[in-house]
């Protein structure tokens, strides 16, 4: 494809961006599967006592999927990279269902959620990466709020869906015929209808080049430990981006492994622990639209400080609960809209410091500490229900949310997103 057909935009690029979509909705559902009928399965069929042992499962999809994120950002980088790691993303979910189906023990669901970690950090990864590529800076918070959106709904009905027929069906056979069936599909459109958008980086690249002292620099690019420091610890921008997802993903892995074991202790029915389950990635995922779209036109600070702050308040409300079920469902709704206001966002002010030639690399980067919340957060809540009981556990995931806001405030940029200063790149 020549350079001359190649043009950024979301409207440019509907047919392929809407695709990715509706891609990403499938790569949510892998997850939504598991999010209210793992916890319970582990209770009920594999019987387990602790609730460290039961969120070992969301340990190992947190590392998996951080491990992946961070090699996957970095081999992007090479031409029709985006493409091929959607594929082979998508070839390592079939093993999910099947493991799951023939676990004899526990051990073997915590293998199957590696592979699902595997799958989560390739797939998801490059529907992100790809769309960015495609509608260029301006409409960047948008492209990801529908990114994201698509991706918690699909994640939000499987949860609702998976909720409802664990009331009738067994909660391992609800995640091995869904895993299989959208395994499948999401590989076939992968392989079919799929194109790399290794030309549109290309253009992307060159319009970022705006003179020639910088010339050299930007089309530098960075290795994977200049990407991982930078991100990391040197620019207090991407640093404060990095924290804030560590620390978002932590109190959601809280929510995915112990929100459901903490209601059923409170005598609530399976059908309320699905309403409660999927209610929060709904709203989060609806959300992320209008988030995405006011994010490209007030800036990206004002959105991941106060989305923190109100996922905090959320978990406050939702650790102070006693056995009524409608403070736990207003606890769910106001954690998806403080999840929403920070998801996209937090991407989309990655991407806006950093050059395009970089972007996959350090976004990768980001996404590894996100996603490492997974593992942490279920190590930390699993460890202090089983020592303090459940409340505590989550009044001390939401004190972090709190404190984790607070550095974001100090640290962000206050630019508008396209005018975030090169200098911090280099």
């Amino acid at each position: 494809m020549s350079s001359t057909r190649v043009r950024l935009g979301l409207r440019e690029n509907l047919g392929q961006f809407s695709l990715l979509v509706a891609i990403n909705a499938f790569v949510g559902a892998m997850v939504g599967l598991e999010r209210s009928a793992l916890p319970l399965a582990g209770r009920e069929q594999f019987h387990l006592s602790s609730s460290l042992a039961v969120l070992s499962f969301i340990i190992a999809f947190g590392t998996s999927k951080a491990l992946v994120d961070l090699a996957a950002g970095a081999l992007a980088e090479r031409r029709g990279g985006r493409r091929r790691l959607l594929i082979v993303g998508w070839a390592l979910a079939l093993p999910v269902p099947l493991l799951i189906w023939a676990a004899p023990g526990w051990w073997l669901v915590v293998a199957a959620n590696l592979f699902l970690g595997a799958n989560q950090g390739l797939a998801w990864s490059m529907t992100v990466n790809m769309k960015i590529d495609l509608v260029g800076p301006r409409r960047r918070g948008l492209a990801l709020g529908l990114n994201e959106a698509a991706g918690y709904g699909g994640l939000a009905i499987a949860t609702a869906v998976a909720g409802a027929l664990v009331a009738t069906v067994s909660p391992r056979a609800v995640v091995e015929v869904g895993g299989a069936a959208i395994a499948l599909i999401g590989l076939a459109a992968s392989v079919l209808f799929v194109k790399d958008t290794s030309t549109h980086v290309a253009l992307e690249q060159a319009d970022h080049i705006a003179d020639a002292a910088s010339r050299a620099d930007a089309r530098r690019r960075p290795t994977l430990r200049h990407a991982f420091e930078q991100a990391s610890l040197r620019v207090p921008g991407l640093r404060a981006c990095s924290q804030a997802g560590l620390f978002n993903n932590l109190n959601d892995g809280l929510a995915w492994g112990l929100t459901p074991l903490f209601l059923s202790a409170q005598g609530a029915s399976s059908d309320q622990v699905a309403a409660v389950a999927a209610l929060y990635p709904a709203v989060w995922a609806i959300g992320q639209i209008p988030a995405g779209a006011a994010s490209d036109r007030i800036g990206r600070r004002r959105l991941i400080v106060s989305g923190m702050l109100v996922q905090a308040a959320a978990l406050a409300m939702l650790a102070a609960s006693g056995g009524a079920f409608g403070a736990p469902l207003v606890a769910a709704a106001l954690l998806g809209a403080g999840t929403a206001a920070v998801y996209p966002t937090l991407i989309a002010a990655i991407s806006d410091q950093t050059p395009p030639l970089a972007r996959a690399t350090t976004v990768g980067v980001y996404r590894f500490w996100r996603d490492l919340g997974y593992a942490l957060g279920g190590a930390v809540a699993g460890a202090t229900a089983d020592a303090l009981g459940y409340r505590w556990a989550i009044a001390i995931v939401a004190a972090l949310t709190g404190l984790s806001g607070l550095w974001a405030a100090a640290e962000l940029p206050r630019d508008r997103p396209w005018r975030v200063p090169a200098q911090q790149h280099r």
